[in-house]
């Protein structure tokens, strides 16, 4: 149809879900070539399927494993791992470099609490860290967090915050059976935590979990899930008109949760509804949680807000987590939309001063902010990669005279130690082989010079 003399050449700055999918949407076509150039600043791919699944869900990575090998092993991509846009070359020089720039970068940061002693204490982490540092995330694995105390605090009641009750409650042997960092499984073997307190602002009705991560937990040996009856509006029966399906699911677990007697001796996980952390107290470290306690009331365009009371609490504990959601940060070279946390985008194309920039879209957390399920990226892929063949065909892609030799001999010469799908493989290889010598999926390396070195010498 149209006399192309060469692939279209595409840059995806990042290879976790994001980038995997919007690489295989844009193989998916058959209407025009494509040569592919992944880039990690790490020099092992994936994203958060490697340092945010929680270990204990091996069967989650080993699908989603499988498919992105599938997808990487594809002749018409490389991989450029170990290499920072922004350092080793930066955007301008992508965007001369290649036809088509994506973004898939995800989402680096997290929403704070915004009170007192968030930020002067010590003892208040993001969850954000913990599941970076029990993951092996070479960037979080020097944190030391303070696991002596005997209750743990998590504001939130997602997903991530229920992953992070679940690791500080499962039974060592379990854990020992799973990839977790050897020093995050060190520290967990010492833990002295006998409660996880999850904080949610609004009710039962609108938890941020999933169903199945609740019923999950009930089923940790060793730990009773407490969930408060007076948080509940009825304790014996669902009444929930015009509530969704899922929504009903969840309220019924959680009543059915709060019938069951607790067992002496046992580990808990106890949710409370309509609380907000107001302060975070104590000298240099954080050792109690001032708590207020919330109503629901509904707003000018009837949607139920969480108000705060006068009943307040306290809680002690020397460890908090903030799980109240992940941030895209400011990428240099692109616009960035700081009240939502998002580089600026219409529908994937990179917007700046309300104009499209040629050539160069965003997919996954930084397009859309931080929400959805790891398959959830394959439709935002789909619609961004959808733009990038609409600007083809309307002529809007101007074409770079640099060579695929070319930008491999730049990159090579500014990062010497550049991690291609070769050296991938080879550290991929000695993690999986270190586990199997102790009946674990893989051991993960979780310092860059070790990895290097293994990519190097095997």
């Amino acid at each position: 149809m149209n006399n192309i003399p060469r692939p279209y050449r595409v840059a995806i700055v990042g290879a976790g879900p994001a980038a995997m999918y919007a690489a295989e949407q844009l193989l998916e076509q058959r209407e025009f070539d494509m040569e592919i150039d992944l880039f990690e600043r790490l020099p092992t791919p994936w994203g958060l399927v490697r340092a945010g699944v929680a270990p204990d869900h091996p069967e989650k990575k080993l699908v989603v494993d499988r498919q992105f090998a599938f997808i990487l092993n594809r002749p018409q991509i490389r991989f450029f791992g170990n290499v920072e846009i922004g350092n080793h070359a930066r955007h301008s020089e992508l965007a001369e470099w290649y036809d088509a720039l994506f973004y898939a970068i995800g989402a680096d940061s997290d929403t704070r609490l915004g009170i007192p002693g968030e930020n002067e204490l010590q003892g208040c982490w993001a969850a954000r860290e913990f599941v970076a540092w029990y993951n092996g995330h070479p960037g979080y694995s020097h944190l030391d967090f303070d696991l002596s105390g005997k209750r743990a605090v998590i504001v939130g009641n997602g997903n991530v915050a229920l992953d992070v009750a679940r690791i500080l409650t499962l039974p060592i042997e379990t854990l020992e059976k799973t990839d977790i960092a050897d020093y995050a499984l060190a520290a967990l073997r010492a833990s002295n935590i006998e409660e996880v307190v999850l904080l949610g602002r609004r009710g039962h009705l609108q938890g941020a979990f999933n169903n199945p991560e609740l019923e999950e937990l009930e089923h940790i040996p060793g730990v009773d899930i407490v969930v408060d009856a007076d948080d509940l509006p009825v304790a014996n029966e669902v009444v929930m008109d015009g509530a969704d399906w899922a929504t009903k699911r969840k309220a019924k677990t959680l009543f059915r949760l709060a019938r069951k007697p607790p067992t002496p001796g046992n580990k808990r996980i106890r949710f409370r509804f309509l609380s907000s952390p107001v302060e975070l107290l104590g000298d240099d470290r954080v050792t109690q949680v001032l708590v207020v306690s919330n109503h629901l009331v509904h707003d000018e365009n009837g949607r139920l807000q969480a108000r705060v009371t006068e009943e307040e609490y306290l809680l002690d504990t020397g460890l908090v987590f903030r799980a109240i959601g992940y941030r895209g940060t400011p990428f240099p070279g692109l616009p960035f939309d700081d009240s939502h946390g998002v580089i600026e985008n219409d529908k994937g194309r990179v917007v700046e001063h309300g104009k499209p920039v040629a050539g160069v879209y965003v997919t996954g957390w930084i397009k859309r902010g931080a929400k959805g399920v790891i398959g959830s990226n394959k439709k935002c892929a789909r619609e961004t990669v959808s733009c990038f063949f609409e600007d083809i065909a309307n002529d809007r892609i101007a074409r770079s005279h640099f060579s695929r030799e070319e930008i491999q001999a730049l990159l090579a010469a500014r990062q010497p130690n550049l991690v291609d799908k070769g050296a991938w493989k080879k550290i991929d290889h000695h993690e999986r082989s270190a586990g199997r010598l102790q009946q674990r999926p893989r051991i993960k390396m979780t310092a860059i010079d070790e990895m290097l070195s293994v990519a190097r010498n095997h």
